[in-house]
């Protein structure tokens, strides 16, 4: 286990090297220059002052140099923790920028998340084993994994929103609001969060119900299930074995998923104008800000390694057959 997780770190350490190059690379290939939007911006009367200021500006952001040092630097402030000044935002550094969305994008994404994968298997083995559930459940979780997470935003906000007037259609909490543990803020943050979490909840649990369903009645038709009933060993037993062997595959595929997940997250923070890594990413490309940009895609990037890397132990600890193939390599 032990060479097999080493192995596992090289290849998420070369995984990162190669995202985080790219993450550098294609903010630069944008067009425009970042500093002279931030100069058009700030409205300089001076038309004299504006080479002078310029020359600062891009000696403070590091963009006075060729851009293989460039790459260099960035990689050096990186490792320190330090990933540059936003643009937009100037003078405040990226970090503190991100750390300030960062709260709710994992308040949408960790529920939703884990929630439908946890929901969508239940009701999948259950549909597998009831026609009436499977009736329903089939066409309902086709048309949901085949609604794009943006669409599905958009109805939501429009039926539940803008016509029911049930829950608010943007932000993060009432713009009357200061941030604080009070329960007024509290609940508006709440009632802010449910959409944005809906939408993303529905759309992956149809396809994790889906693929429970056909999973288990595969495993239900395996020779050991056959063997099992032939022995006379009770339905439960069966199910239940089935229903472990059926949750293995949901495991890889909750690990192929997350950038899907991910992704989706993104852009229904968009459409709810949720104050999260999407809306944040939206604003940085709007404004041209090469270092937010990087910032923020560098967060997901590692979120999402971080998150497979779980999901790979994950698997070896509750899959024997890894394990015994493992000490079998050894041996």
């Amino acid at each position: 286990m032990g060479r097999y997780f080493a192995r596992k770190v090289a290849i998420y350490l070369l995984t990162f090297y190669v995202a985080v190059t790219i993450n550098w690379i294609i903010p630069r290939f944008m067009p425009g220059d970042p500093v002279l939007r931030m100069l058009t911006r700030q409205s300089v009367a001076n038309p004299e002052a504006v080479a002078p200021m310029r020359e600062y500006y891009n000696n403070v952001f590091g963009l006075d140099v060729p851009l293989w040092r460039q790459y260099l630097n960035y990689w050096a402030e990186l490792l320190q923790g330090n990933m540059g000044i936003s643009v937009w935002l100037f003078p405040a550094p990226v970090t503190e920028v991100i750390m300030g969305a960062v709260p709710y994008t994992l308040a949408l994404l960790i529920p939703s998340i884990l929630l439908s994968w946890y929901a969508g298997n239940k009701v999948g083995a259950l549909a597998a084993r009831r026609k009436w559930l499977d009736n329903s459940v089939l066409p309902l979780g086709y048309a949901l994994t085949a609604t794009p997470y943006m669409w599905l935003a958009i109805l939501l906000a429009w039926s539940l929103a803008i016509v029911a007037g049930i829950f608010p259609v943007s932000g993060g909490y009432a713009f009357d609001l200061e941030p604080s543990w009070s329960l007024t803020f509290l609940n508006s943050l709440l009632q802010h969060w449910f959409l944005p979490f809906l939408s993303l909840f529905l759309v992956a649990f149809g396809g994790w119900a889906i693929g429970m369903r056909n999973l288990i009645i595969y495993e239900l038709e395996a020779d050991y299930a056959n063997y099992l009933e032939a022995l006379g060993a009770p339905r439960r037993l069966i199910r239940r074995y089935a229903f472990r062997n059926a949750l293995l595959p949901q495991l890889t595929g909750l690990a192929l998923q997350l950038g899907v997940l991910v992704a989706g997250a993104l852009v229904t923070e968009i459409v709810f104008g949720y104050p999260g890594l999407g809306r944040l990413i939206l604003q940085a490309i709007q404004n041209q800000d090469f270092f937010l940009l990087q910032g923020a895609f560098l967060f997901i990037v590692i979120g999402v390694l971080l998150a497979n890397f779980v999901i790979d132990i994950v698997y070896v600890l509750v899959d024997p057959r890894t394990r015994t193939g493992m000490q079998g390599g050894a041996a």
